[in-house]
């Protein structure tokens, strides 16, 4: 019997990372449990033809749900052969349907079509959980979508944004991720039942008389699995699903793994407008006690930077399965599959949470805005002025002259004396009241339709996710 325990290697897959829910649809008892009744449903086809008899279907249907790993692994080990040894643990309960198990079939007609099944629950899950995200976001953007906050460039000041604006870039790129998810996940086919090279031969033969053709049973039998099948195949399906399930995951993973790494920016103190939400009994570092670190956000880039490196091993798998298939995809399938679904599901949890507990810091942001946001709001001094007369290039040559003065005396660490420059030059004066100077460099006020965009694809996007605000 199989045991595993703390005291041998588990993957952080197995109990750390990703939800119960992700771990069962990847579990060997699922496995077995789809296995058996893709099983069932080519006898049922068979005897729909009659290949089989009403009383062989029967007695693998009673014993359809009895997984039995520890009998199987003792096949196994004995003829070496995963799938076969699972063929005769079923066929050992089953005494009058054993013997027409797996007729006409070879292991991948099986298998990928088992794998098929996976990947749409798996996807569903992650649809699922993108969803919730997707209605807490929005719900924060919508809060915040008029709240002013300084916006960078490369990572210096450049000119006021709003909270909710800024989140609405995150909502926008999840929301394309949503849609491609469902596109891949409608898309799911099986390889159907096509034989060991994909041509149906195995199934021609048995059909011979019965007037069903090879293409009739499949429909039939994927018909049974609420399965599509793919037209044409080889040994396996194509295995470029596989690199297109990954490859939107990877996608997915971009998204939120930019969403916790601008987070880490926010958090750091210079900046310090954002927070994740912060335990009371929460320890934030060994050595330093006053540490705060966003160890929710970083857990979430280390996870999805290991997603973002899976689509390449699906890649090697579609491009160098050579002619009708050779095996070296098998064993890296069992372990990129699981491993990114689950990375993905964990990964969403953690961004759900982060997103309906973040902080957002009036004091810095104010700050921020107060130090910095001064020198974008020049730009409405400079149109104001011109406006009322004044030269263009002139009045910018007057507003660079003080702006790079500010600057240097910021930058030496004094108070910021932007305002005071501009509202005592008498060039300016000439076009515009001290008092009109002072409340164009209100900062707060020069945020474009940002609060429009923000609300306006908030309701996009309620409208096509089809989510409401929970009561």
């Amino acid at each position: 019997m199989l045991s595993y325990d703390h005291g041998s290697y588990l993957s952080p897959l197995t109990w750390r990372y990703g939800s119960e829910a992700m771990r069962r649809v990847w579990s060997e008892v699922e496995k077995r449990r789809l296995l058996r009744r893709f099983w069932v449903a080519l006898a049922e086809a068979q005897a729909e033809v009659g290949l089989v008899t009403a009383e062989q279907v029967a007695d693998l249907r009673a014993h359809q749900e009895q997984i039995d790993i520890a009998r199987a692994t003792e096949i196994e080990a004995e003829i070496r052969h995963d799938l076969m040894a699972e063929i005769r643990t079923f066929a050992e309960q089953s005494p009058v349907g054993g013997g027409i198990i797996h007729l006409g079939a070879t292991s991948m007609d099986a298998l990928d079509n088992v794998d098929a099944l996976r990947l749409q629950r798996a996807l569903d899950l992650i649809v699922a959980e993108l969803q919730q995200l997707l209605l807490a976001l929005v719900a924060r953007m919508e809060n915040e979508a008029a709240t002013p906050t300084m916006a960078f460039t490369h990572i210096q000041p450049a000119e006021p944004t709003t909270i909710g604006y800024r989140l609405a870039q995150y909502a926008q790129d999840l929301w394309e991720d949503w849609r491609e998810l469902r596109r891949v996940g409608a898309g799911i086919r099986g390889k159907g039942i096509k034989g060991a090279v994909g041509t149906s031969a195995s199934y021609t033969e048995l059909l011979a008389g019965s007037g069903w053709s090879a293409h009739q049973l499949e429909d039939r039998v994927m018909e049974k699995l609420g399965l599509r099948a793919y037209e044409v195949a080889t040994q396996t399906y194509p295995r470029k699903q596989d690199l297109t399930v990954m490859n939107a995951l990877a996608n997915l993973g971009a998204t939120l793994h930019k969403f916790a790494f601008d987070l880490r920016i926010l958090q750091s103190p210079p900046v310090g407008e954002w927070s994740e939400p912060f335990g009371e009994k929460q320890v934030g570092s060994s050595a330093m006690p006053f540490k705060r670190n966003p160890i929710v956000a970083e857990n979430i880039d280390s996870l999805t930077r290991l997603v973002a490196a899976l689509p390449r091993v699906a890649w090697d798998n579609a491009a160098l399965s050579l002619l009708e298939r050779t095996l070296d995809d098998s064993a890296n399938r069992r372990l990129f599959l699981p491993e990114a679904f689950l990375l993905m599901d964990e990964a969403l949890v953690r961004s759900r949470k982060l997103v309906e507990g973040m902080q957002f810091w009036p004091g810095p942001i104010a700050r921020n805005l107060a130090a910095y946001g001064i020198f974008a709001a020049t730009e409405r001094v400079l149109m104001a002025a011109v406006k009322a007369g004044g030269d263009r290039q002139a009045m910018h040559e007057v507003i660079r002259e003080h702006s790079m003065a500010a600057w240097a005396a910021v930058q030496a660490g004094d108070a910021n004396p932007l305002a005071e420059l501009l509202t005592h030059d008498g060039r300016l004066l000439a076009h515009l009241p001290s008092e009109r100077i002072t409340e164009l460099l209100d900062a707060t006020q020069h945020v474009g339709d940002a609060p429009e965009r923000t609300r306006s694809l908030a309701a996009l996007i309620r409208a096509e996710v089809g989510i409401r605000e929970v009561a």
